[in-house]
């Protein structure tokens, strides 16, 4: 398959920021995503945190399936599309990443509060770094992970843009037949690209596996988001197709 000029262009920006991090690990923390109240978010990392990537295996995987999807996108909504499915997918998942977490920290707070703590003295405690000893015995083990999981763990990664060429591809190609590495069994677009989401979703409600970078540590409802915003903003583009193509005449 021959390499777009969109495709090539996000596949170099994604790889020379991977590459820089490396040589620069100080660049992490102003580029990956943290949750808005933490000491180190800043206001550009909704959108620099979809160039950077946590390992070799992280970016492989994510860069192997913008190619894939990718280039057949853009063959069909032209390279200025491309660009925006990659950006605004990669913000619907931030968007929803931070809500999920704004869930978690909040609903720690409250019970923490409800057992008779400070809530400032709470935010000061994780805002710098921090907590009680004593918030442990007051909530459950889960909600204890998620609650400074949620406030302190930053996002990285293109996963979440890349799930919206996923979709876009389903919604443009659902009969097409896909294969995941390793299952030489071919799955129409239609099942395939929904049942990744099950399994996403499913694994943000648990905790587990993910497709796009297995193991413990996955964004799951930042896959989720985007998914859904890459669905919405190509649903969108396909209903208006007529009327564009009119006044392109």
């Amino acid at each position: 398959m021959r390499l777009s000029e969109g495709v090539k262009q996000l596949l170099i920006i994604n790889i020379l920021f991977f590459i820089g991090s490396q040589f620069v690990p100080a660049t992490y923390d102003y580029l990956a995503m943290y949750y808005f109240d933490n000491a180190k978010f800043q206001v550009w990392q909704p959108l620099t945190y979809m160039f950077m990537h946590g390992g070799i295996m992280h970016i492989f995987f994510n860069m192997f399936a913008l190619f894939s999807f990718g280039t057949t996108l853009e063959m069909i909504f032209g390279t200025k599309r491309l660009y925006l499915l990659f950006l605004i997918s990669g913000l619907g998942a931030a968007l929803l990443h931070m809500g999920v977490n704004y869930y978690s920290v909040i609903n720690g707070v409250n019970q923490l509060v409800t057992a008779g703590f400070q809530e400032t003295e709470i935010y000061n405690l994780l805002k710098n770094g921090m907590y009680d000893r004593r918030w442990e015995s007051h909530l459950s083990a889960s909600d204890f992970t998620a609650m400074i999981s949620a406030f302190n763990t930053p996002v990285v990664g293109a996963s979440g843009a890349v799930y919206g060429f996923l979709v876009a591809f389903a919604y443009m190609f659902p009969n097409a037949e896909l294969m995941m590495m390793f299952i030489p069994v071919p799955i129409k677009a239609k099942y395939f690209v929904p049942g990744i989401l099950a399994i996403d979703l499913i694994g943000g409600l648990t905790g587990g596996f993910s497709i796009f970078g297995g193991g413990t540590g996955i964004a799951h409802f930042a896959h989720v988001g985007g998914a859904l915003t890459g669905f919405l903003l190509v649903r969108y583009w396909k209903q208006n197709q007529f009327k564009q193509n009119r006044w392109d005449l």
